[in-house]
Formats: structure tokens, sequence, C-alpha cells
């Protein structure tokens, strides 16, 4: 969701690539749902794990930021990066997984997030880059 938003946000300002603490192979069909309304595409974007990235040549060194959107992943990124120089953030993000009885209320709690993440965005790189709004 993350890496969808920053890219329509920002287009090209950044190199973006998201990864997490493991890999769920397929992206939440909820995420994909509340990120389609925003017109985000997510149904063809596979997560990724920290060490995948690794194996496949990202070197974690070489990015300046890294955003932890929960504990399990900051605690990951201090300690792949511990000899790097690199910033790491850490942004408490509502976790929507679990949450709601209903469909409904299950895409309320993915919106929540998805919105938080958005305002977490703006705050932090500013306004969205005229040419990613085109």
């Amino acid at each position: 969701m993350a890496e969808g938003l920053m890219k329509q946000m920002y287009g090209q300002r950044a190199y973006v690539q998201s990864a997490g603490v493991k890999n769920d192979m397929e992206v939440d069909g909820f995420s994909v749902a509340v990120c389609q309304e925003l017109g985000i595409e997510l149904s063809r974007h596979r997560s990724r794990s920290f060490e995948e990235m690794q194996e496949w040549g990202d070197d974690l060194s070489q990015f300046d930021l890294i955003v932890a959107l929960s504990p399990a992943s900051q605690r990951m990124a201090l300690e792949l990066t511990r000899y790097h120089h690199l910033d790491i953030e850490y942004w408490p993000i509502l976790d929507p997984t679990g949450l709601g009885e209903t469909r409904d209320a299950k895409l309320a709690a993915y919106r929540q997030a998805r919105d938080q993440i958005r305002d977490r965005m703006l705050a932090r790189f500013g306004p969205p880059t005229e040419e990613a709004d085109a």
C-alpha cells in the first residue's frame, strides 16, 4: 500500500521499494480494493522481504531512508543496517489485518490505515509532485 501511494503522489522524485519482515507473496485483497479507490493498482504488486531484497541485489546501504510501519519491521531494519548510515523512521500505522467482522468494517479499517500512511507522507515529504498527479 505504502509503495503504491508513494509512487502515485511523488512519481519519480524518489526510488521506492517496499519490503517487510516476511514475504506474504500476494498483496491483501482489501489493500488492493482501498488503493483502487484512489486509482492505485496493486493487484500485480508482489510483496518481498528484506532478505529477498538483499538476495536480489538491493543493497540497503544505498537507501537514504527506511520507513518502518510496524515495530517488527523497525527492529529488522535497524538490525540489517546497523553498519550503514541511513535514516530509519517508525510510523505507527494501524494494522488493519484481522479487524472488522463484515466486509464494510474491514474496508473501513484498511481505509483508515491507507489514510494514515498518506497523511504521514504528506507531513514528511510535502505536497504531491505535479507530474505524479498527471
